[in-house]
């Protein structure tokens, strides 16, 4: 009797032990999004719902977030170990604080989506009409934080342009009701705000384009801790793995991925929310030269020039070189990158 409870406890043990370890090798990860659930963020919830985290032995909370540019913020307090956020925030940052910044390890926005919005008839045609002009704004949106260098690049002088900080869910009103002359959007999130709104994007607005004016910069991704890169590497792989698998399932079949993101938040429209999924795939994803390399990797001589452009425009105290704030090494391979081609 003596021998076999023995046994039994040895058993038990060996149990508690392997059970032990299986929960060891799960990576716990808290990524933060850029804003509140969109379109633009199906993916992930489809990468959590399907499994895809959890086969490479991930356990990630998603959190909504405030602003591209707060991603960064928020993973160098510690806050949270990912996130999608502003390439050029990291920038940025990496410039002053090289050993907290983020490192981009998949990047989804090939092309930029910053702009200035106002209506047709407005007397703002070009950023250099923004003097003495009120301009709205949420103060952790990185087109905001981008309006020192494009004021720069234009001539002006940032100091007489009226910023307002105001609600990102009030931008689009404020503007319609005559309260600010212009804003400074998210190409992706206003049209789309727009179009819900029962307006015309192309023919009732316009659109000043921050890459219009000879700024080419990147723009969102996917973003980890340092500490998270040199200390689970092969958690990172696997995170980008997830993600990039569940891209491709979600333009194959949009409306799945779209059902699935309303059963996270049931107040989105899913007929906005998947036309907006699908405009920022074709406009700011699918790009020529994501289609030369992949989506989610970039070109160093590009990352370089725009390193450049945002050092001298806020003034940074040293460039960042590409390997200080882009990393390929977690990315799939490129076979596994290629940007679908999209019949709807």
């Amino acid at each position: 009797m003596y021998l076999r409870l023995r046994l039994a406890a040895a058993a038990v043990g060996l149990m508690l032990s392997a059970t032990a370890g299986l929960a060891q090798d799960v990576t716990k990860i808290k990524f933060t999004l850029d804003w509140k659930i969109q379109g633009i963020h199906a993916w992930y919830y489809l990468a959590q719902a399907k499994g895809y985290f959890a086969a490479e032995k991930l356990d990630v909370t998603i959190d909504q977030g405030e602003g591209s540019a707060a991603t960064v913020t928020r993973i160098m307090s510690g806050a949270y170990d990912a996130g999608f956020g502003d390439m050029n925030a990291i920038i940025q940052n990496a410039a002053t604080k090289p050993a907290d910044a983020p490192l981009m390890v998949y990047m989804i926005y090939n092309r930029a989506p910053f702009a200035l919005l106002t209506k047709a008839s407005s007397a703002v045609q070009s950023f250099k009409d923004l003097p003495g002009k009120k301009l709205g704004t949420p103060p952790g949106g990185a087109s905001f934080k981008l309006l020192p260098l494009m004021a720069k690049k234009n001539a002006i002088e940032y100091g007489r342009i009226d910023v307002l900080n105001v609600a990102p869910n009030l931008q689009e009103q404020m503007l319609l009701q005559g309260q600010v002359d212009v804003i400074a959007i998210f190409t992706a999130t206003s049209y789309m705000n727009l179009v819900a709104l029962g307006l015309d994007p192309d023919k009732d607005f316009r659109w000043i384009y921050y890459a219009d004016s000879g700024v080419d910069l990147y723009s969102n991704g996917i973003m980890v801790s340092q500490r998270l890169a040199k200390e689970k590497p092969e958690a990172v792989k696997g995170l980008v793995r997830a993600v990039n698998r569940a891209i491709k399932e979600a333009i194959a079949n949009p409306d799945a991925a779209i059902d699935l993101l309303a059963s996270k938040e049931a107040l989105i429209k899913k007929d906005i929310e998947r036309r907006r999924m699908l405009y920022v795939y074709k406009t700011l994803i699918d790009t020529a030269e994501a289609r030369a390399l992949g989506i989610g990797d970039v070109s160093d001589e590009r990352m370089a020039g725009a390193a450049a452009t945002i050092a001298e425009s806020f003034e940074l105290p040293r460039v960042p070189k590409p390997a200080d704030v882009f990393s390929r090494d977690f990315l799939p391979a490129k076979a596994d990158r290629m940007p679908a081609v999209l019949s709807n």
